[in-house]
């Protein structure tokens, strides 16, 4: 069974392990620009963001951000975005927990997780453009490709998953 707890500081020296996995690194676009910051932010509490450990019975085996796309303090997401949005990163720590069905399970606690919060209306993930695997991941739970965005240096693709398309079941997009 799969839990998301909140991550703390006692979790870096594992998530710093989990960020050199090649099949994470891979995924995960320009390092310089994408520097999480871990042993400041790990520690550093704020209501627009919350970083968890996916567990499998106990043991962890990934890592769940969800963030307020108009909250965050980076900005990310630009002040377009749509209003009571939330994003979700999220990645298999070790390459041996890959395609056994961790990471769909994972999504869905985390999407449950965003619309449990009574203005949440939609769920917009960025995966790599290059990385069709994850396209076709995120189109299973019903994202839809709204097109494609430049992060920084990184050519990305933009989903959304809408509070009525997850209550609906529309996962066949």
């Amino acid at each position: 069974m799969i839990r998301l707890r909140t991550a703390t500081l006692a979790d870096l020296p594992l998530i710093l392990h989990w960020d050199e996995q090649p099949h994470v690194q891979d995924v995960g676009g320009d390092p310089e620009w994408n520097d999480w910051n871990w042993d400041e932010e790990l520690g550093r509490e704020v209501a627009w963001r919350e970083f968890l450990i996916a567990e499998l019975d106990g043991r962890p085996i990934g890592f769940v951000q969800l963030i307020d796309c108009r909250e965050e303090e980076s900005h990310y997401w630009g002040n377009d975005c749509p209003e009571h949005s939330w994003a979700i990163d999220i990645w298999i720590g070790e390459g041996d927990e890959l395609g056994k069905g961790h990471g769909t399970a994972m999504m869905r606690l985390a999407i449950d997780r965003c619309f449990a919060r009574p203005f949440c209306e939609h769920i917009l993930i960025d995966p790599m453009a290059d990385n069709v695997r994850a396209q076709r991941f995120y189109g299973s739970l019903g994202f839809k490709l709204l097109g494609p965005r430049r992060f920084g240096p990184d050519d990305c693709l933009v989903y959304q998953l809408t509070r009525a398309g997850w209550r609906n079941g529309d996962q066949n997009a």
